[in-house]
């Protein structure tokens, strides 16, 4: 009995690619590259109202965007004479905190302050 793998001589069949003007038997793998995309990004604002205290705003401006006494009142003042001033821009998990975070406080000391995101 002969002991040779298929394709290995006598009448055997060939294994494909095998044969005259294949090469040396090696394949080349490509790798494709993938891109990571940046996610998107949420820009978290206060709307105004008529009932919550300007120093509340300032105050919620700086424990929970962490802004400067001078940059929370600024953003304060944008809110109060445009209706609407940007907190910051995060991504979407963060943004979403932040506006849970300022709701629950808004409420928890029964001011009617709105807190919301936009996709930037």
């Amino acid at each position: 009995m002969d002991r040779r793998p298929m394709g290995a001589g006598k009448g055997g069949r060939k294994n494909p690619g095998e044969g005259a003007g294949s090469g040396s038997g090696t394949a080349v793998i490509t790798r494709s590259k993938s891109q990571t995309q940046r996610p998107s990004m949420y820009r978290v604002l206060l709307l105004n109202d008529d009932y919550t205290p300007m120093e509340f705003v300032v105050g919620v401006l700086c424990t929970f965007f962490h802004k400067t006494l001078e940059d929370a009142e600024r953003i304060m003042w944008q809110v109060h004479t445009n209706g609407v001033g940007e907190c910051g821009v995060y991504t979407y998990e963060v943004a979403d905190t932040k506006v849970t975070q300022v709701m629950d406080h808004a409420r928890k000391h029964q001011h009617p302050l709105q807190c919301v995101m936009e996709k930037k």
